[in-house]
């Protein structure tokens, strides 16, 4: 019997005075609550969404309407990866809408992880275990909530593609080996990182459920040997790819830009993104019943591992930790690590699948508790946000076409309130950022921040707008206008500011309503209230207004 039977055999053998776990009612309710949280919000508190929801309408045709034809264009050769969600904008916008086709996107962000994780535990132990349910509590973490699309999606498809992957290793090699190249090829498409998490998965299964095959010579040199091959097969879509389009994010600007997480402080907060949304305290609560129960079963004795999944967990708990934070123009890189991890390690282990009833029920109940319990957190947080994006929808009614917006925030003295939580993730990281990018598809107004960074999306801003725009811009404080030294600092990557009077039309303040820290309320001379919708509000730039403020405001003296 080889080693994928004996392993199958082994997972089969319940206890016979056990009761039947079935995880399936709870797995389709959570499915049903995350569509209908998608279709009821449509545009929660979720970082990067807003961005990509303007780019998606761009792709989906809005790029053929005025005046966008003179502003954006799309070039493939741009890049190799991160372009399925565009791809689908392309193909499938035009044909569904770009509202329904970023909804669907972002519901699929949400489920597929965890979907994934459970369609490869049931391959591995069998059932449909309590435990499964456990691991929708993982669709929610700092990189779903930092917005980070085709990022969730190719986790949940590397996933997917490794179940395929464990039926297709009884198989012939040479289909296994052509299954591999198609699925590197799809995940390398969607996002590169979703290619290494495959790549660490399928290894991870290769080892099989112990790790006595490194006992042996011959056994060793056999895993090898399918490692390698595993390894080439992932690899050559990848490098194929990037010779065809070699265009990596920021190269010509920053070389590698290297920043890390230099402090055990800062690596257990990155650790912590595998599990943290809003407010930290909360979600740590909500998860810590599941740590415990898999503590519990391993004291009892009632717990299986897959060894195989556990040294590639391992290994993507060794990245999370030495992974930089920033590299290449590409922020958060190390967050991606501990989501993988976590996924990986709920995968990999069986607690309690010989239980009696009232046993069972219990751990039934605990289990749907913390993970309802999340989900109803996300919810509230998610309904909370929505008096926000309606201000901002507000406001952009009176931005004219062919209008340019300058997008600035109202920066807090701290970001720890409850009753703001919605509008901060993970360590203080605001959700609302990239709200002003909507005025692309509902005002038909230009906004310097869009995502547009060569190697990582197709759309490119034309001359002259290309002079006032960012590939990836952050939310500026309202106090750069008013501040000399602050506008200093930042127009080394905000060179839209130079001469902003003259370039834009209208500024848009978001988290208007919590004074700023440096100048509270104040605004410079020059700039009319058109609109305050609370949350947000619009100014018209006087622009025979003087170029420097008339005096400094003393808050300055603050922030410089």
């Amino acid at each position: 019997m080889d080693r994928i039977a004996t392993s199958d055999a082994v997972a089969a053998m319940p206890d016979a005075s056990a009761v039947r776990q079935d995880s399936t009612i709870a797995i389709a309710v959570f499915v049903a609550l995350a569509a209908a949280l998608v279709v009821l919000f449509p545009f929660p508190p979720i970082l990067d969404y807003a961005n990509h929801y303007a780019r998606i309408w761009l792709l989906s045709g809005g790029i053929g309407e005025q005046p966008f034809p003179e502003i954006y264009a799309v070039d493939w050769n741009r890049t190799f990866t991160n372009v399925g969600i565009d791809l689908l904008a392309v193909w499938v916008g035009p044909l569904v809408g770009a509202d329904r086709l970023a909804r669907a996107l972002l519901f699929l962000a949400i489920v597929l992880p965890p979907m994934g994780a459970i369609g490869l535990h049931r391959a591995l132990f069998g059932g449909r275990h309590y435990w499964q349910i456990a691991m929708l509590s993982l669709a929610w973490c700092a990189t779903m909530i930092g917005g980070f699309i085709n990022f969730q999606i190719g986790l949940g498809m590397a996933l997917f593609f490794a179940c395929a992957d464990l039926r297709l290793q009884r198989g012939n090699p040479a289909m296994l080996f052509a299954w591999r190249l198609a699925a590197a090829l799809l995940l390398t498409v969607m996002h590169i990182f979703s290619l290494g998490f495959y790549m660490a998965v399928v290894c991870g299964l290769e080892f099989s459920w112990r790790i006595d095959i490194l006992r042996s010579k011959a056994g060793l040199a056999r895993l090898a040997g399918r490692l390698a091959l595993a390894l080439g097969a992932c690899i050559l879509p990848l490098l194929a790819l990037y010779l065809r389009a070699p265009a990596l994010p920021d190269a010509d600007n920053n070389g590698l830009s290297l920043i890390w997480n230099d402090g055990v402080v800062l690596i257990a907060i990155n650790l912590l993104s595998a599990i943290t949304t809003y407010v930290p305290v909360v979600d740590i609560l909500l998860v810590l019943p599941l740590i415990l129960i898999c503590t519990r079963a391993a004291r009892a004795g009632d717990i299986r591992i897959h060894a195989g999944l556990a040294v590639a967990a391992c290994g993507l708990l060794l990245f999370s930790i030495i992974s930089p934070r920033h590299v290449l123009g590409t922020g958060w890189i190390s967050w991606r690590f501990p989501i993988m991890a976590a996924l990986v390690a709920m995968a990999m282990v069986c607690p309690f699948a010989n239980l009696r009833r009232r046993q069972a029920l219990l751990l039934a109940l605990v289990i749907n508790l913390a993970v309802f319990g999340r989900t109803g957190w996300i919810g509230w947080n998610w309904w909370l946000a929505q008096k926000d994006v309606a201000a901002v929808e507000t406001v952009l009614k009176k931005v004219p076409a062919g209008a340019a917006v300058l997008p600035l925030g109202h920066d807090p003295e701290t970001a720890s309130s409850l009753v703001h939580s919605n509008r901060y993730f993970f360590v203080g990281e605001d959700t609302f950022r990239h709200l002003s990018t909507l005025a692309v598809p509902f005002s038909h107004a230009f906004v310097p921040t869009l995502f547009t960074a060569k190697g990582k999306q197709p759309l490119s801003v034309l001359p002259p707008w290309s002079e006032v725009a960012v590939p990836e811009g952050n939310l500026l404080p309202t106090a750069v206008l008013a501040c000399p030294l602050m506008m200093q600092e930042y127009q080394g990557y905000a060179p839209y500011l130079s001469d902003w009077r003259r370039r834009f039309d209208f500024v848009l303040v978001v988290n208007a309503d919590i004074p700023d820290r440096a100048l509270g309320a104040f605004m410079p001379a020059g700039l009319t209230l058109i609109e305050d919708a609370g949350f947000a509000k619009l100014y018209a730039i006087d622009k025979a207004a003087p170029a420097e403020p008339a005096s400094i405001p003393a808050g300055c003296a603050v922030v410089s």
